[in-house]
């Protein structure tokens, strides 16, 4: 049984919070390049230039990409054989969530009750954590923080089987619609599809760690995504301003689902798609 102390959690996650929020990833910034050659907008060509001179200026500055530093999601994947000493690991991401927005002069944007009084917890947690345990006796851990202009305009539908392949692409264009250019574009869409409303939403959000121009493994899903990125930069909506760079990518997930079911999440990510990733 190998241990891993509750504190190199806590200043791990606090260096990922600051190098997510600083440094988009080598991916993002490539495919927002290639969109910038292929773009066909005056306009758009000019606001993509922006967008990749500000990723530049945040990387060399160590600056916030973006103002919206986001609502911190954590993906946890926990080796059945690691034992965590010194503190309880929610406790311990948490922490590490309030040292790196706090010491990385990061926003804080989250409020503890989401209704009535909305107070501001003044350190960013708690964070939105997905554990799951597997073999082994690391520990892997995604910090994915995300910004809600885009977050707002994401969805989910509840379709039938008999809705099939063409009421998938129904529903996710009604969402992509309907958002137009406010989750700030191009954008990177998650798409996760089957298991149950709450599942979809999770596969959705998981399908936007994955890098972008990295197609599904399972040749049926790739040509959907590419069709559905086809449909979604023939919109027009462009970056921000109108154009054909809607959308840099569109990741699928999949998960088993009931018989009576074909449930559909669409998370949409501005072109702010941040993450970070470790194995300790």
């Amino acid at each position: 049984m190998r241990e891993l102390s509750a504190q190199a959690i806590t200043e791990n996650v606090a260096e990922m919070c600051k190098e997510a929020a600083y440094y988009l990833p080598n991916d993002v910034y490539e495919g927002l390049k290639k969109g910038r050659e292929t773009e066909e907008s005056p306009v758009g060509k000019v606001v993509l230039d922006q967008i990749i001179r500000n990723a530049e200026i945040a990387r060399e500055e160590d600056r916030p990409y973006c103002q919206d530093t986001g609502m911190t999601i954590v993906f946890v994947e926990v080796g059945q054989d690691l034992h965590i000493t010194g503190g309880l690991l929610e406790d311990a991401i948490n922490e590490g969530i309030a040292k790196g927005y706090t010491e990385g002069y990061l926003r804080k944007s989250v409020v503890a009750e989401p209704l009535f009084n909305r107070k501001n917890t003044q350190n960013n947690t708690p964070g939105v954590i997905y554990t799951k345990i597997v073999a082994g006796d690391k520990l892997s851990i995604t910090i994915a923080p995300k910004g809600f202009g885009s977050e707002n305009k994401s969805g989910v539908k509840m379709l039938v089987p008999a809705d099939g392949v063409e009421g998938v692409k129904k529903a996710v264009m009604e969402i992509i619609q309907h958002a137009g250019p406010n989750p700030c574009p191009p954008e990177v869409v998650g798409v996760g599809i089957g298991g149950t409303m709450d599942q979809a939403a999770l596969l959705s959000k998981k399908a936007l760690t994955r890098p972008i121009g990295q197609r599904h493994p399972m040749p049926e899903y790739a040509k959907l995504e590419g069709e559905l990125l086809e449909m979604i930069n023939k919109t027009g909506i462009g970056p921000q301003l109108g154009g054909t760079t809607t959308a840099l990518a569109v990741n699928i997930e999949w998960g088993a689902t009931h018989i009576a079911g074909l449930p559909v999440a669409v998370t949409i990510c501005c072109h702010a798609l941040r993450h970070a990733h470790r194995v300790l």
